[in-house]
């Protein structure tokens, strides 16, 4: 006997599928149904034992257990589950759901295959939970929650008389990951949950695999404008890196928007935490992490001294007078060899901030190390393609991902699930005044916690006082005034000034309240719709076919409110007279 995970995940609607298909296509679903579990269950270092009709059944813990084969099971299933909703949608068929339970306890392993791998009660009782999930659902045994509720998020499901159970049986429904393994990374206080990007997140997944599966390097970029959900992506991909079996060489950098002597900030920031070495270290000590690092990872002494000698540089410890080019070579070789010990991944944030050469040599990389599991995940504003008009597109191995703002539904479920109990109309403004950007939502909603109209109780927020009016809060006021600090200085006055404006206005209208040449006005007015301060709304109807309005509402209340009194006055002048 020993102690395993068993899933069990079966799929509802198949059988009305049927019925309703051709032969052909029903044997093509369920092919791609069992190739989608078989690929699931072995990135999560499980086991498929059977297949039983549509019914997927697998195990972690045997023939070899891990400390973490119970969160590793409810991680798949999550992921299986939300899969089959995907392929389902996309074969015309969204009726078609999986659902899925998850038991740990003792069983019983056995060596033939006709057999199966494990028998015994947790097998059956796995089915029996399956049995009375919602459709697009998981659910657990208790001792399942109690070993992985430091990672996973539970509701409580009830219990429930379950065949061949003397006791009712408590079941609990796994929503989502939380944390990494065994509750690492975790963030304290209350998170949303994580909606209407799971079309991205799942295309990064996939993206990464590829780069498991081919050998092959890749670079991908997601941009979108500021709290559109862009680092939430990337904390979602970090929890799934954490869970999957593969073993991934992370690095993580941020590209600074200040301070001088910062090119290849990002980098340097990378290669230090591989090393361990410390901002305030000394020069000598840094120097022998250096060292002691490369005898690690690098094999050949004639190349580790060539690495030393860029790297160095890199970090500030070695010769400055090193052409690019000889830097480009030994940071790419140092790259390299971290990939034949294991699958490299590394992720940019903030790149609109990159200088020239950081992006000159992640396109090095990306050309030169076409052939090695090197996986580049970057974030970026719009204000990227400003510099890099063709960056991440018409390029090898490169995949641009777009968010765009999230639709009034799915910020209302996002906001359902941060808060209990709030009244529909602060809800509904919410939702409006953050036009589809989560951050502004969450930061709202933070704002009437600090306030005390919302308190914290088992991980959710409750409503305890009226909610009253809604201001912007500070935290977001202080994003948006840096977003527009960040323009140009033709780019924010004309800002400033169209925010007398409310709604939308025609281009004559940006001609009469900015003081820019018509062909500077044009251009300015093209950068910051690609910069997402302004959207154009098209009507084939009107003068000018389209009028413009600020993308967020929010963003054009802090443009009005960082004009004086005085530079107010001229410009509401001006907007009377035009």
């Amino acid at each position: 006997m020993r102690v395993v995970s068993v899933l069990f995940v079966d799929l509802v609607g198949f059988t009305t599928l049927s019925e309703s298909r051709d032969a052909e296509d029903v044997r093509d679903l369920l092919s791609r149904y069992f190739e989608t579990a078989r690929t699931i269950v072995g990135r999560y270092g499980g086991t498929i034992e059977k297949f039983i009709g549509d019914a997927v059944m697998a195990v972690w813990g045997a023939p070899v257990a891990r400390e973490d084969d119970a969160e590793r099971a409810v991680r798949a299933g999550l992921d299986l589950i939300d899969a089959v909703a995907a392929f389902g949608a996309e074969a015309g068929a969204p009726d078609l759901q999986a659902r899925g339970g998850v038991v740990t306890g003792r069983a019983a392993a056995v060596d033939s295959s006709a057999e199966g791998i494990v028998t015994g009660d947790s097998v059956n009782t796995a089915a029996r939970i399956q049995g009375i999930a919602e459709p697009g659902s998981l659910c657990v045994d208790d001792v399942t929650r109690q070993v992985t509720s430091s990672a996973i998020a539970y509701a409580d499901a009830g219990e429930h008389i379950l065949k061949g159970k003397a006791e009712p049986v408590r079941v609990w429904h796994a929503e989502r990951v939380v944390a990494g393994v065994a509750g690492a990374l975790r963030t304290g206080g209350v998170e949303a949950a994580f909606v209407g990007r799971e079309l991205e997140l799942r295309l990064v997944k996939e993206l990464f695999h590829s780069v498991l599966d081919r050998g092959a390097a890749r670079l991908v970029t997601v941009s979108g404008s500021a709290g559109v959900g862009k680092s939430r992506l990337g904390w979602e991909f970090e929890k799934y890196i954490d869970g999957i079996a593969n073993v991934v060489l992370w690095h993580r950098g941020r590209c600074l928007s200040y301070g001088d002597g910062v090119a290849y900030w990002a980098l340097a920031e990378m290669v230090r935490g591989r090393f361990g070495i410390t901002e305030d270290q000394s020069p000598p000590e840094a120097a022998q992490l250096l060292e002691d690092g490369l005898e690690r990872w690098i094999a050949e002494p004639s190349e580790r001294g060539y690495i030393a000698a860029r790297l160095g540089a890199l970090l500030g410890l070695g010769d400055p007078a090193l052409g690019r080019e000889e830097l480009f070579a030994g940071w790419r070789l140092f790259v390299e060899r971290l990939a034949e010990h294991s699958p490299v991944l590394l992720v940019f944030e903030d790149l609109q901030w990159a200088d020239a050469g950081l992006l000159d040599f992640l396109e090095h990389l990306l050309e030169w190390s076409a052939e090695k599991p090197i996986f580049i995940l970057t974030f970026a504003r719009p204000e990227l393609a400003e510099r890099r008009k063709d960056w991440a597109s018409g390029r090898r191995g490169a995949t641009p991902i777009y968010l765009e703002p999230l639709g009034d539904v799915v910020m209302g479920e996002l906001l359902d699930s941060l808060v209990d109990d709030l009244p529909e109309a602060a809800r509904e403004r919410i939702v409006q005044q953050a036009q589809g950007i989560p951050l502004y939502a969450i930061e709202t909603v933070r704002a009437l916690a600090d306030r005390g109209v919302l308190t914290e109780e088992q991980g959710r927020l409750r409503r305890t006082g009226d909610v009253g009016e809604l201001d912007v809060p500070a935290s977001l006021s202080s994003l948006l005034a840096a977003r527009l600090d960040g323009l140009e200085p033709e780019e924010r006055e004309l800002v400033k000034g169209l925010s007398v404006f409310g709604g939308t206005f025609p281009r004559t209208a940006a001609a009469a309240l900015g003081d820019l040449p018509e062909e500077r006005l044009e251009e300015v007015l093209g950068a910051l719709v690609r910069k997402e301060i302004l959207v154009i709304r098209a009507d084939p109807l009107a003068p000018d076919r389209g009028q413009y309005a600020f993308a967020q509402t929010l963003l054009r209340t802090v443009a009005y409110d960082m004009l004086s009194r005085r530079e107010r006055k001229p410009r509401h002048i001006a907007a009377a007279t035009h």
